[in-house]
């Protein structure tokens, strides 16, 4: 699988105030997460009803909180952790050597 360039490092990332932001890459639209100084990629959609992730929130777990009716996804493995068995999409990222952030897809 490719890999994709985010940016140069997290904090050129333009993240919303609630520490989410929608990308594209390779043409998929996707959403990015902060939280702390770990970076999370996921669908942009919620698996259920298709709601915009990046108007969500992150919850004090880590979690995103989808907008719409509240299900939450853990952001490690796209696990639905409020019981409804929905799985998100995850695109794993990391930082190599030369410093920058890369999405694989």
């Amino acid at each position: 699988m490719p890999f994709y360039k985010i940016a140069e490092t997290i904090a050129d990332i333009a993240f919303n105030k609630n520490n989410l932001c929608n990308a594209t890459f390779g043409g998929k639209q996707i959403t990015l997460a902060k939280k702390e100084t770990q970076l999370y990629a996921f669908a942009e959609k919620c698996p259920h009803a298709g709601s915009l992730l990046s108007e969500g929130h992150l919850d004090a777990k880590g979690c995103i909180v989808c907008p719409l009716h509240g299900y939450r996804f853990a952001l490690q493995n796209g696990r639905n952790i409020s019981g409804e068995g929905y799985q998100l999409k995850i695109f794993p990222t990391e930082k190599r050597e030369d410093g920058c952030w890369y999405i694989e897809i």
